[in-house]
């Protein structure tokens, strides 16, 4: 994982807090916050956009998006949508997250990135997560439109360029191979340069126009199994605890922790996560009490019998690391090594 020393820091400050002092059983590690559902783009595998036209027209407020974070109490935050750069106020989003000090990944397909690039600053605390999910033919087929590939290259460049920490997401289809993964990464890893790179097996979006090319359980661990081999995954500067990759490849299981990075949207927090629609409550802490958690799994909800996603399945590798001084140890390690890889 190639987590900045201070996030790292801060990240296991508020977990052993939160654990420890406030002998809490949940809290969120992340927050996916949606200011809108609106997009420049239609990809296959996203089921935001199919939202009523006067639902895509809408923009949350300021205030509501900057306080349902500070509510939660989540150290980190990821901005999606939708686009979130079509919001006319995500700039001032951003920029109040950051002053209070949480760590914010704005995410982006990276087509405005340039035009909207001087409404930010560099800060440590703030990074552009772009959205690339192969090389130039594979990501422009996913996203449906030539180019964009090309524009987010440009983007990326341009914004470290300006300073700017850079991640990726990258989500893989059962149409991928090793090779293909592997290609895209070694583009990102080593001639893009990003800070950190994020992967994730497609999950199929109830309302998604492509429902044939998620990935189901074996399928995401021979793909992951196969990528990571050579020395690969050590290499890469992934943003992921090593548990986490241990569990795309099949080495260990875990059970779902969606409440660990809930989403909250115009509609409010999403039961029981991002991925899935069962409900909306206001407050985190709703969320948290009235959701049946236990109802929701490999085993006990057949929606969720082929997700390893990341938002259910990190949270849970994360604690497990933090429960285990051999696997906070590991972490460090390659943490060390990723920063420097």
């Amino acid at each position: 994982m190639a987590m900045p020393l201070r996030q790292t820091i801060r990240v296991a400050t508020y977990l052993f807090e939160q654990k420890m002092i406030k002998r809490r059983d949940k809290f969120p590690l992340i927050v996916e916050l949606e200011p809108l559902f609106a997009c420049n783009l239609k990809c296959e595998g996203c089921g935001k956009i199919q939202h009523p036209a006067g639902v895509l027209k809408q923009r949350m407020p300021v205030a509501q998006a900057v306080g349902a974070v500070l509510e939660s109490g989540a150290p980190m935050v990821s901005i999606a949508g939708g686009e979130p750069l079509m919001h006319p106020q995500i700039d001032e989003i951003a920029r109040q997250l950051v002053a209070r000090k949480k760590y914010v990944f704005l995410c982006t397909n990276a087509m405005l990135l340039r035009k909207k690039m001087h409404l930010f600053k560099p800060s440590p605390y703030f990074a552009f997560a772009v959205h690339i999910d192969g090389l130039r033919e594979r990501h422009d087929e996913s996203v449906a439109k030539e180019g964009v590939f090309d524009e987010a290259v440009e983007a990326i460049k341009e914004a470290k360029r300006r300073g700017f920490r850079v991640t990726t997401n990258s989500t893989f289809f059962n149409t991928d191979t090793p090779q293909t993964v592997i290609d895209v990464l070694d583009f990102l890893n080593d001639e893009l340069e990003v800070d950190e790179m994020m992967i994730s097996p497609a999950y199929a979006y109830e309302k998604a126009p492509d429902q044939e090319h998620f990935l189901g359980v074996e399928q995401t661990r021979e793909l992951f199994r196969k990528a990571f081999a050579g020395g690969n995954r050590r290499r890469w500067r992934l943003n992921h605890s090593p548990l986490f990759l241990d569990f795309l490849e099949g080495k260990t299981d875990f059970p779902c922790t969606a409440w660990g990075i809930p989403n909250y949207s115009l509609f409010g927090w999403q039961r029981p996560c991002y991925l899935m629609s069962d409900g909306y409550v206001p407050t985190y802490r709703q969320l948290v009490e009235e959701t049946d958690w236990d109802a929701y799994g490999r085993g006990k909800d057949p929606r969720c019998d082929n997700c390893m996603a990341h938002c259910g399945y990190e949270p849970t590798a994360v604690l497990a690391t933090m429960g285990s001084l051999k696997e906070s140890l590991r972490a460090a390690r390659e943490t060390a090594a990723g920063s420097h890889g």
